[in-house]
């Protein structure tokens, strides 16, 4: 639209994080393949160093496909506690150069630099800036993407990785994302991604050949934002008030569970690990659920929402029993257990960048 305000986006995200993060404390990790995760029988991996990530070690991996696929694989225990504080530095770092910061997880967040309150000449400059920056600041290399909306810049900040970035302009915008396989489009999963390609849709310019009424017959609500994405329009404003939906844990046992108490104890154990994150940060929430994973790995979950919100562990524990209890005694063995909370009702602060399972995406 002539006169438009054209916004300057900046998607950082860190390389690596949980592993570069490892690597750097120990200086025996560096050069090697790294799993931050557990390497017991039922472990996953949560995040993987490049050089591992060359191997096919990937986070969500079960921990011996990891050690068969690299069999030189060093697990180290997560610390979230030091993540979190080294993310806690990086927020640091963007709020020098914007206010409009949108974390995402620990590891990156979308920075609207606009008004460029930094004095920089242009948005690409800004993001070595900030990416120059954090290497200093905490010895650790960032990745970003640059351009005029945040599904683009999410888009370029992957192209260059690692210690990269990468900017698409407005006038390379449209080309780009029809040459994009539609698998690759950031909020296409891969159920969806199938779903297109039997439908013919592959490239960004086979899902713009598609009507607006079309894609809502075929994806209901979602039509809409596909039909703008494949045109890469995307309106949506650097949200500095993005607030957590849901806080969880969950644990995989290093052998099936069918004995009800030792299944309970499980439960017990991550509604400690949710109610310990209520106590530090002030939330409350009004949604129970408890997840379970089969031993064929199909998954059930169960839910209660409470007239009031949950205000002591003791009444946690309470309404997760009772979930739990719900599908015991167990039909079959049970893999994995968790417990979430949600439906938050006291706002106390804004988003704490914290992922819910704790998996670092393969991208980073």
């Amino acid at each position: 639209m002539a006169g438009a305000l054209i916004r300057k986006i900046i998607h950082v995200d860190m390389d690596a994080f949980y592993a570069s993060v490892e690597q750097r404390d120990n200086p025996h990790l560096r050069g090697k393949p790294v799993a931050v995760g557990h390497g017991a029988r039922r472990g996953v991996v949560a995040a993987a160093s490049y050089e591992a990530r060359q191997f096919g070690v990937r986070s969500a991996l079960p921990s011996v496909t990891a050690l068969r696929q690299c069999p030189d694989l060093i697990f180290v225990p997560p610390r979230f506690d030091v993540y979190r504080a080294v993310s806690q530095q990086i927020h640091g770092i963007f709020a020098e150069f914007t206010d409009l910061i949108e974390p995402l997880a620990l590891d990156e967040a979308y920075l609207d630099v606009t008004e460029n309150r930094a004095g920089i000449e242009t948005a690409w400059l800004t993001a070595k800036a900030i990416r120059a920056r954090i290497l200093e600041e905490t010895g650790l290399n960032a990745s970003a993407g640059v351009s005029y909306n945040k599904f683009l810049a999410k888009l370029a900040s992957g192209r260059r990785k690692p210690n990269g970035q990468f900017a698409i302009q407005p006038h390379e915008g449209e080309a780009f994302v029809e040459a994009l396989p539609i698998a690759k489009f950031h909020g296409v999963g891969p159920a969806t991604a199938e779903k297109m390609h039997r439908l013919g849709i592959h490239t960004g310019a086979d899902l713009k050949a598609w009507s607006l009424s079309d894609l809502q017959a075929r994806f209901g609500k979602s039509g809409g934002w596909y039909f703008n994405i494949a045109r890469s329009v995307d309106q949506r404003a650097v949200n500095t008030s993005r607030e957590r939906k849901s806080s969880g844990s969950e644990t995989t046992f290093n052998e099936d569970l069918r004995d009800a108490d030792a299944i309970r104890q499980g439960v017990l154990a991550m509604a400690d690990d949710v109610w310990a994150w209520c106590e530090k940060s002030g939330r409350r929430a009004r949604t129970v659920t408890v997840k379970i994973k089969w031993a064929d790995f199909q998954q059930s979950t169960r839910s209660r929402s409470l007239a009031q919100p949950v205000v002591g562990r003791a009444q946690l524990h309470e309404a997760s029993l009772a979930l739990i209890d719900s599908v015991l005694p167990a039909p079959k063995g049970v893999r994995l257990v968790g417990v979430t909370l949600s439906n938050f009702t006291v706002d106390l602060a804004k988003v704490e960048a914290e992922p819910t399972l704790h998996l670092e995406s393969d991208a980073a």
